[in-house]
């Protein structure tokens, strides 16, 4: 710091009172910063609760004496406040510890040891060895720095605020300005605009570190360190319009964020995505069952249009979860708002599979992943369950199940089952039901979950088979069907005891029922299967241990020959 001081300033013994004189008052008190001797007194208040922080380009001024009152160095000589970078070493330790207790506007005497200053050494000729020091100090503003990556690799100091408050994620595209420069302001090269998905990043890996701390429309100034620049090797351009990174060489980049399009996975699988070009309004969106009205163009991966539905025409409408069109395009529409405009690519699973399909404008061949263009224009939601009435909400429910057995007919169980649960979820709650309506609810409850059983069988989930009939037999105790299904539940989960007290309790009610008796056969000879597997497993068991036996017999019969066993005395 002392060379700082030295190289751009004059030093003066005596300065008048308007160019910062120190003047202490008697009676503040002083406070000790930290455990090295760092004291503190304040001479004027500051302004609000914030402090700096480590990175924050700090401007002060500032009047520096010895104990004995001689000045060594003020900002006041050069006429213009001293900037420098909070807690990088820029400047003496004191100082660093200091500054960051100051509020804005603050003017603080620091009295520091000579371990937090110059130490033995001094800076001579002005600071003699061991000299504790004593400066006053006015903390006029600060910039806010942020370290991106905690290491002082990439410190931001943002030029122009953004708008809002999202940034961008690793799937999404940015649309950048950047300009970077060596430290002595060397320009090394300087984009107008360009586009790169933020995980894949560009041109060093310190732009898609710092874009994702960056709001649309902000502009900030990046010091990069050379391990998130370009490191040892340094980086020559492919261009001659573009200057040379020497290694080791720490950058400046002035980026700006001009905007960005956000990409979301719509499935868990990551096989179907969306790309927003344009956001929607409000926060609402379609539910199961709501009735949507878009535009859309579907293109194959080579850009040939198969679809154009809506574009010069009268939207296309369709209906949420009723599969009147593929299964990526239902579930993307679905994370829509009114007036979105989304690019929806969607893997061949969510499509049309492993099948030729023959579209409007052309042939999607097998295994294709399509890509939409798709413009939410307006949509109507079916309502929830509290916006109806106790008897809509029965006829709703209804409607719903029989829904979930055509499906079922269609062997799209998954699907089946979730619309038996959306059927459930109309009539769950039934406190302000009629005695009849209750009747009618119960009845309808006893169907989804036993319907939804035989969804659960087929996809061999059997403990929620398990589950379900166990609902089915609280409200009914008697039913033939939830103990059937229940029992081929636990002999798949080998739970063969409870299969066969379920199997007993259905033959004692409906003892002609072909199916429980298919299913006790079964079980018989499942548990023959099983005592037969015991029988031998326990057999290898018994065969295994009565040769062990006989090889410990021999094998010690020969330790015997051999001499006495010993053990270690220091165990």
């Amino acid at each position: 710091m002392a060379d700082e001081f030295e190289n751009s300033r004059k030093y003066n013994d005596k300065k008048s009172d308007e160019e910062g004189d120190m003047d202490v008052p008697k009676d503040v008190e002083e406070e000790e910063i930290g455990e090295h001797g760092l004291k503190k007194k304040i001479i004027k208040e500051g302004d609000g609760w914030e402090t700096p922080l480590n990175g924050d380009e700090v401007e002060v001024h500032y009047v520096g004496s010895l104990l004995d009152g001689t000045r060594f160095d003020s900002s006041f000589d050069c006429e213009m406040p001293f900037k420098f970078k909070l807690g990088l070493g820029h400047v003496i330790q004191g100082w660093d510890d200091g500054i960051k207790t100051m509020k804005k506007g603050e003017k603080a005497l620091l009295t520091i040891p000579p371990a937090l200053a110059y130490g033995e050494s001094g800076s001579p000729p002005t600071i003699p060895p061991n000299s504790t020091l004593q400066f006053e100090i006015e903390l006029l503003s600060w910039t806010k720095v942020k370290d991106i990556c905690k290491d002082g690799g990439i410190l931001k100091t943002i030029l122009t605020e953004g708008e809002g408050w999202q940034t961008p994620k690793d799937p999404d595209e940015v649309l950048v300005k950047y300009e970077a420069r060596l430290e002595d302001g060397s320009l090394v090269t300087k984009s107008e605009e360009v586009e790169f998905i933020v995980k894949d990043g560009c041109f060093c890996p310190a732009l898609a570190r710092a874009v994702k701390t960056m709001k649309k429309g902000e502009k900030s100034l990046l010091t990069v360190k050379p391990q998130y620049a370009f490191g040892e090797n340094g980086w020559e351009p492919a261009s001659g319009n573009d200057g040379v990174v020497p290694p080791n060489t720490t950058l400046q980049i002035t980026l700006e964020l001009v905007s960005w399009k956000i990409v979301s996975e719509v499935t868990t699988d990551n096989k179907v995505s969306k790309k927003i070009l344009k956001e929607g309004e409000g926060y609402d969106r379609p539910n199961d069952g709501a009735i949507v009205q878009v535009k859309l163009i579907g293109k194959l991966q080579d850009g040939t249009v198969f679809v154009n539905k809506g574009d010069n025409e009268a939207p296309f409408e369709f209906k949420i979860d009723e599969e009147q069109v593929i299964d990526g395009l239902d579930r993307g529409v679905k994370t829509m708002k009114k007036g979105e405009v989304a690019i929806l690519t969607i893997h061949p699973e969510y499509a049309f599979g492993s099948n030729e399909s023959h579209q409007e404008s052309a042939t999607v061949p097998a295994n294709s992943t399509v890509n939409y263009d798709v413009e939410l224009v307006s949509f109507e939601k079916e309502k929830d369950s509290w916006e109806l009435t106790t008897p809509e909400k029965i006829e709703t429910c209804g409607r719903k199940k029989e829904e979930g057995n055509t499906i079922f007919k269609k062997q799209k169980y998954e699907r089946a089952s979730k619309r038996y649960e959306k059927a459930l979820s109309f009539i769950e709650y039934d406190s302000a039901f009629s005695e009849e309506e209750k009747q009618q609810a119960k009845v309808l409850k006893i169907s989804c979950n036993l319907n939804n059983a035989a969804c659960k069988l087929k996809l061999r989930d059997y403990k929620q088979v398990v589950k379900l009939c166990t609902k089915v037999l609280d409200a009914d105790s008697k039913n033939v069907k939830a103990l059937y299904r229940r029992a081929q539940a636990y002999i798949q989960l080998v739970d063969l005891d409870l299969a066969e007290m379920d199997i007993k309790k259905a033959l004692e009610i409906d003892p002609d029922n072909r199916d429980v008796k298919f299913e006790c056969k079964l079980l018989k000879e499942k548990v023959k299967e099983y005592n037969k597997k015991d029988a031998q497993f326990y057999g290898n068991i018994f065969a295994k241990m009565n040769k062990l036996e006989r090889l410990s017999s021999a094998n010690g019969a020969r330790k015997q020959e051999a001499g006495p066993m010993t053990i270690d005395s220091k165990a």
